[in-house]
């Protein structure tokens, strides 16, 4: 893990952003590849990422973090939301399409853009909304023609949509205390309670723990390499800098990058429709960020 000082992160944001998209985006295929009960992978991915994080953590900075009672709750709070998140949305794939699940996934910067008007009074310009609303209804589009109406692919767009839920917290939460802690520190402690979570609920359900084969091994540690090293961590280091509402956005960019990879190595099909909702997604991102750098609005408000 590359260790990214200030001016990298303040000069190049959306690099940065689009690289941790990338990443979280492979997700979903590895968890499609997988025999593993989802709620198991996703508890080796965040205990692997703390494993090969602790070198990295500045712990001689507990010292010097001045953080009260209530700061400590809120990680605390930031840790079990994501372990909700990877716990409902990993299992959504087990009952629907990769497509279906990741529209549902891009509907988290609504929540995100609600919840950081009320809680950091952050302002958007009519021109920034209607840049996400294209970027949304492109996101929409993409699986449109997807989405079952089965039994079965109901309750995994079900669990899509609390995840997503429980992720949008988890990006708001993380704004709040980004100011006060640093990343590696916040990082390594979320990530280590989203796997306890994880962990009681394999134990309350007798998931086996162990005995996995040598190729769902290879997925764990591919899972917290890339998707949460190189993708959550990075979302963690840019809420300070960027703010979680333009963060949300840039994951909207997240189901276009992993319908492609589905197309490619699942045989999930794409079609025009779906192509051109890509399209439109993409547009509305890169209007949404290049407006929001020529307003000089790369900084979330904080209260």
């Amino acid at each position: 893990m590359v260790k990214l000082n200030k001016s990298s992160l303040s000069s190049r944001p959306f690099i940065l952003l689009f690289i941790s998209i990338l990443s979280v985006s492979i997700s979903s295929i590895m968890i499609k590849f997988s025999d593993t009960p989802t709620s198991v992978a996703g508890m080796y991915r965040l205990f692997i990422s703390v494993i090969i994080m602790l070198a990295f953590v500045p712990w001689k900075m507990l010292r010097c973090i001045e953080m009260n009672k209530k700061d400590w709750s809120i990680v605390l709070l930031a840790g079990c939301f994501l372990g909700l998140h990877f716990l409902f949305w990993m299992e959504s794939l087990v009952y629907t399409s990769v497509a279906s699940s990741m529209v549902i996934l891009a509907l988290q910067p609504l929540f995100v853009m609600i919840g950081s008007y009320f809680l950091f009074k952050e302002q958007m310009n009519l021109l920034t909304v209607v840049y996400l609303i294209i970027a949304l209804a492109g996101s929409i589009i993409i699986a449109w023609g997807d989405i079952g109406i089965s039994k079965e692919a109901l309750i995994g767009d079900g669990l899509s949509l609390i995840g997503t839920f429980f992720i949008s917290v988890y990006l708001l939460v993380g704004q709040k205390v980004s100011r006060k802690i640093d990343a590696n520190v916040y990082s390594f402690i979320v990530f280590f309670i989203g796997g306890t979570v994880l962990l009681i609920y394999n134990l309350i359900n007798n998931f086996s723990l162990i005995g996995y084969d040598s190729t769902e091994w290879t997925y764990f540690m591919l899972l917290a390499i890339i998707p949460t090293i190189l993708g959550q961590y990075i979302f963690n280091l840019l809420l300070k800098s960027i703010g979680a509402t333009t963060v949300s956005v840039g994951i909207i960019g997240e189901p276009v990058l992993a319908i492609i990879l589905a197309y490619l190595l699942l045989g999930e099909t794409i079609s025009l429709f779906q192509f051109l909702g890509g399209m439109l997604t993409l547009f509305g991102m890169g209007m949404y960020f290049w407006t929001k750098s020529s307003s000089g609005g790369m900084k979330a408000g904080s209260k």
